[in-house]
């Protein structure tokens, strides 16, 4: 039997692609990096987003566990133990996957969050944290959320108000910025309309917030539809 090389890469070139597209998670030459750019210049970011998410799901008080999907290196999974949630990760990107088993101690699975294998009312809640924008059908992607969680779901997004994305897709034109490319980009408002349409018959109610804001501005967070990231938690009633 004749054994063919992939050129020494973990991923041969054909398979770097999810949703008949490539995508940067699936490039080790961009995930072997994804934890420093947490602990460099991102670090202030990530402080009030993590502000943001706790003040959201902790005001939910039947939330005890909690599936992270997407949760690539376990940043925020974690932190979701780390604030008494007993959480577990997934995600479809088996570089981030092999750097979570050695960062993290929970559960973790790869799999497609389009097709989650856990039997309804599995978890508290449900976390999506700058993952959603990469979902080519939102909507099948938070009914199944709505399947998994039996309570509520939480999201943490890249805000479409904000300068950075005007600069991202500039950078994109130059052949800089990769990790963009195919993200989908969401106001507050454009969201909750995906949600609505996705949980037509369910009970439910939403509350968001704002941050990512310039360091000099008086406040670092909101309830108006700008600044670079936004956090929204929808609390399931039926």
């Amino acid at each position: 039997m004749e054994l063919k090389q992939t050129g020494g890469v973990l991923i041969p070139q054909q398979k770097q692609n999810w949703q008949n597209r490539p995508e940067w998670f699936f490039n080790r030459k961009h995930t072997d990096t994804y934890e420093l750019w947490y602990e460099g210049r991102y670090k202030r970011a990530e402080i009030w987003q993590k502000k943001v998410m706790e003040q959201l799901v902790s005001k939910d008080k039947r939330i005890q566990t909690l599936l992270e999907f997407g949760c690539g290196t376990t940043r925020f999974t974690r932190w979701w133990q780390e604030i008494g949630i007993e959480a577990s990760g997934g995600d479809i990107s088996p570089l981030m996957l092999s750097q979570a088993i050695h960062l993290f101690d929970g559960d973790l699975v790869m799999a497609d969050s389009h097709h989650m294998p856990f039997k309804d009312n599995t978890f508290d809640a449900l976390a999506f944290i700058t993952t959603f924008e990469y979902y080519k059908d939102p909507v099948r992607v938070i009914r199944e959320a709505a399947r998994v969680a039996r309570h509520g779901i939480a999201m943490g997004m890249m805000n479409r108000n904000s300068p950075k994305v005007l600069r991202r897709r500039v950078q994109q034109l130059f052949g800089k910025n990769p990790f963009y490319v195919t993200a989908t980009f969401y106001t507050p408002e454009k969201l909750i309309e995906v949600i609505q349409e996705a949980l037509k018959d369910r009970s439910y109610t939403i509350e968001w917030s704002c941050t990512g804001l310039p360091k000099w501005f008086p406040v670092q967070q909101w309830r108006l539809p700008y600044g670079d990231f936004f956090g929204l938690y929808v609390q399931l009633q039926d």
